[in-house]
């Protein structure tokens, strides 16, 4: 199979710091997430996957630490993973709309493949948590350039997941650790209009 992207450099080598490329600036300018109700298949498979998850951690990392690491959602651990977040929610919320259960038991049926970025800072080193949840954060924006720019379309999104203990127990995560993020790929079935876009001179303070 043909490699989406470029290899690795090897350790130590020299690399240009800047790469301009037209490609490269029209992919910022017009990035759109996709619906999540509009990612059907093909999504990503195991090599393609791997790929864009070695290019998801080129991201700024302080010190090196690779505060962050992967829960791959795929194939049939969807529906299995579904009905697990089903029951913590159940149990953790006794409110909850009369069709909340079948809704949690689609969530990761909504695309072929969900990634969950899991922001895995250490917390006895110098460096600052903060610092390196943003490295975490950057992974997943990153992880949807990649994925964009490999024909695939996704959605980074938190919901409830996110802050769930139970979740996050079940998923595997320790006391310090934390969902940044729960990335769905695959191909896009609809068109995604254009939103209303900040007015950035309105977010710009120069000094």
């Amino acid at each position: 199979m043909t490699a989406l992207f470029p290899p690795p450099p090897e350790t130590t080598k020299l690399l240009p710091t800047t790469r301009p490329s037209a490609s490269a600036r029209r992919l910022l300018a017009l990035r759109r997430s996709a619906s999540k109700h509009s990612l059907g298949f093909p999504g990503p498979d195991t090599q393609q996957l791997d790929e864009l998850l070695q290019v998801a951690a080129r991201v700024p990392d302080h010190r090196r630490l690779e505060p962050w690491r992967f829960i791959v959602i795929e194939g049939e651990a969807r529906a299995r993973c579904g009905e697990a977040v089903a029951t913590i929610h159940a149990r953790e919320e006794t409110d909850l709309p009369d069709n909340q259960a079948e809704t949690d038991r689609g969530l990761f049926l909504r695309a072929p493949v969900c990634v969950a970025v899991v922001s895995s800072p250490n917390v006895t080193h110098k460096t600052p948590v903060w610092e390196q949840e943003l490295s975490a954060g950057a992974v997943c924006y990153n992880l949807l350039l990649a994925a964009n720019a490999a024909g695939f379309s996704g959605v980074w999104l938190t919901e409830w997941l996110a802050f769930s203990s139970g979740v996050s127990t079940h998923f595997g995560l320790t006391e310090n650790e934390r969902f940044a993020g729960f990335i769905y790929l695959g191909t896009a079935t609809a068109q995604s209009p254009e939103r209303p876009r900040t007015d950035i001179a309105a977010k710009i303070t120069r000094l």
